[in-house]
């Protein structure tokens, strides 16, 4: 027995002595970190939301501040008339308007959660140079300034509070102006902000000039990765995500980064998962993101899809336009089938409030999702992830809209259990054939069914295998007219 006991002692010491592992600033190294967490893998579905500065002007989209800049625009046309002048109202001069009065980030955190979000966040930095948090790197952030509160960090500490993942994305490398002394391309949008001598985003005022990215690449470079840092470091969020133009930064920034973040995740004992655009970073370390886009087809890495609960802007405007509620849930499931997961932006108005008709449509999605959440949370691809008349041609961001029918389902699966999704309701009393459950889809391994069951639904189902696949009939009540959830339980 005192053998046995002080075995346990010398392998519990040897657990506690075994050092973490560290990851060091080349692709090689960082490479060995799993770039896809299972957290991330099982959750599925999470919200951001763009707010700050840009907020305020709420006209035309979230690329006023550049488009503002631009004469013959419209956005530079409505500036000049109602604020006056640049050189009188520049965009620096939103920013004692974002006061973000009534941001309750526990009342975020609560409408995320009733969503079925099961990751969260907020918008770090965007193009404007503007930071949502106490930098000390950024003199332009909402301790200093503006709401002259730490807005990332009451929102991530609500969130963590929900037992939700936490997200910081990070648009800043478009801050940068890169071609100063390039006048035919002044306008190139690889800079947010154009550079104009007759305009603030030519100022070389310290001050302002940090604002409109007129600094060098060095010092934009050390503010990069010095921002990092400091979100890691005071706020460590399990999700961060980039935006385009990362690839004007330096790999060696780049590989430091992946570096302090994992080795911080290490010493968080987490997992954590980064973004990229178009193989801006390797996919050996973080994922790819499809903005307002996604594959056409099941694909071996995980990766993301950015949408907005919005038309024609990330960021509140007085007209701004909304999506249907299933054309979201349509692109959950179309997501979620072909392994990736959703991020859905809201736009919140300048004084802090998400508008009643983006909360509302939330509340649906979640609605759904204690019904059908099943299908989606911790689930995996099938064989094939879908069926139906309505085909995406092309893979990539940016997509035209799809408008899905009853006819297109799309098929999850967790072990022996498949689900089908059924993207619109069929009408009442139909038969409804599942196309893939044929030997021709399947290669003669048709699946042993043992039930069939309608999530939302307590009748019974009842099924046959047919040559043309499964067939079953709809219940004689509208089950949900957004999507529903086909659950087939199989033997094998």
């Amino acid at each position: 027995m005192a053998l046995s006991i002080l075995s346990c002692v010398k392998d519990k010491k040897e657990q506690q002595e075994t050092p973490k592992p560290t990851y060091e600033t080349n692709w090689e190294s960082l490479a060995k970190y799993d770039e896809a967490a299972e957290w991330f893998k099982d959750a599925k579905f999470g919200i951001y939301a763009h707010w700050g500065v840009m907020s305020v002007p709420a006209y035309a989209n979230d690329w006023y501040a550049r488009n503002m800049h631009i004469e013959g625009t419209d956005e530079f046309k409505h500036h000049v008339e109602t604020y006056g002048a640049h050189s009188k109202f520049g965009y620096h001069d939103y920013v004692p308007m974002f006061k973000a009065e009534k941001f309750d980030a526990n009342a975020w955190a609560d409408l995320f959660e009733k969503s079925g979000a099961k990751f969260a966040g907020l918008v770090a930095e965007h193009h404007d140079g503007w930071s949502n948090w106490g930098s000390k790197i950024n003199p332009w952030n909402a301790v200093d300034m503006g709401p002259k509160r730490d807005v990332l960090g009451e929102l991530s500490a609500a969130i963590k509070k929900k037992n939700m993942k936490f997200v910081a994305s990070f648009h800043m490398a478009r801050n940068l102006q890169i071609f100063k002394e390039q006048p035919e391309k002044w306008l190139n949008d690889t800079s947010y902000f154009p550079y104009n001598p007759k305009l603030p985003t030519s100022s070389e005022d310290p001050l302002l000039a940090k604002m409109y990215g007129n600094i060098s690449k060095e010092k934009f470079n050390n503010n990069w990765i010095g921002q990092l840092k400091e979100v890691i470091d005071n706020y460590s969020p399990d999700l961060i995500y980039f935006d385009s133009q990362t690839q004007k930064i330096p790999e060696a920034y780049k590989k430091e980064f992946a570096a302090y973040y994992f080795n911080n995740a290490v010493e968080e004992n987490k997992q954590v998962v980064f973004t990229h655009k178009e193989g801006e970073f390797p996919k050996s370390v973080s994922l790819e993101d499809f903005e307002k886009g996604r594959m056409n087809k099941i694909t071996k890495e995980f990766w993301l899809t950015d949408e907005t609960v919005s038309l024609g802007s990330w960021s509140y405007t007085n007209t701004l336009g909304l999506k249907k509620t299933n054309d979201i849930i349509h692109v959950l499931a179309d997501v979620v089938s072909k392994n990736g997961a959703l991020m859905l932006n809201v736009s919140p108005m300048g004084n802090g409030i998400i508008p009643i008709n983006q909360q509302n449509i939330l509340l649906e999605i979640g609605d759904w999702l204690k019904t059908n959440g099943e299908a989606i949370y911790g689930s995996r691809p099938w064989k094939v992830f879908g069926e139906g008349p309505t085909k995406q041609e092309k893979s990539g961001m940016f997509l035209d809209k799809i408008t899905y029918t009853p006819q297109d389902i799309r098929y999850t699966r967790k072990e022996t259990t498949i689900y089908a999704i059924v993207l619109g309701w069929p009408g009442n009393n139909k038969f409804l054939t599942l196309t893939a459950f044929t030997n021709a889809i399947l290669g003669n391994q048709i699946p042993k069914i043992k039930t069939i069951s309608i999530l939302g639904y307590k009748g019974e189902v009842s099924f046959s295998i047919e040559e043309k696949g499964l067939l079953l009939k709809t219940p004689n009540q509208e089950i949900d007219d957004k999507a529903f959830v086909i659950k087939i339980e199989t033997k094998s």
